[in-house]
């Protein structure tokens, strides 16, 4: 799972990250913080979309430890974003997991250890265990940067609905003729 550093340059170039439409403050300090950005700059990024939702910090565009960050609150459609960019970090939200994942974009999740009820961390959990994504907390982020090699994930399968068709003919006992 070490990633060679020679063979990442340049490899993902344009970031984008999403907090969804909650607050994730904590995750907003540790991406724009001078460590998670080396971290991120030594994978090839030069350019990182931020998706902040309502952190406290305020929208702005700046360039830090040679990255460009362009920050927004919300926008109708995150979609664009998702597939301008050559990784995606995320938030663990059902939805913006599943919208990375069928862009079949590389995924690396933050949990937001601060929720009540965690749920997230089960969804990330799972699809970690099926290779589709990586997750990891703010505390590992930086490591977990330096550590996972994205290439080894795998699309997420494109939906079989003669499945779904025979779960409901099966309930509701219908008989094909």
């Amino acid at each position: 799972m070490l990633i060679d550093k020679q063979k990442m340059v340049n490899k993902y170039p344009k970031c984008f990250v999403t907090v969804g439409t909650t607050r994730f403050d904590l995750l907003t300090e540790y991406i724009t913080s001078t460590s998670v950005l080396r971290a991120l700059k030594q994978i090839g990024c030069v350019e990182i979309t931020f998706q902040i939702g309502n952190s406290a910090v305020n929208p702005e565009e700046y360039e830090k430890e040679g990255i460009k960050l362009s920050l927004y609150r919300f926008k109708d459609s995150i979609q664009e974003d998702i597939r301008n960019a050559d990784l995606v970090i995320s938030h663990a939200g059902a939805g913006s997991c599943l919208e990375v994942l069928e862009a079949h974009k590389p995924l690396l999740v933050v949990i937001n250890e601060e929720l009540m009820d965690n749920h997230q961390l089960e969804l990330a959990e799972q699809l970690q265990v099926d290779g589709h994504l990586y997750y990891c907390t703010c505390d590992t982020l930086e490591n977990t940067l330096s550590t996972v090699d994205f290439n080894l994930l795998t699309p997420l399968p494109k939906p079989n609905c003669s499945l779904f068709v025979k779960y409901l003919d099966d309930v509701f006992k219908v008989k094909t003729f």
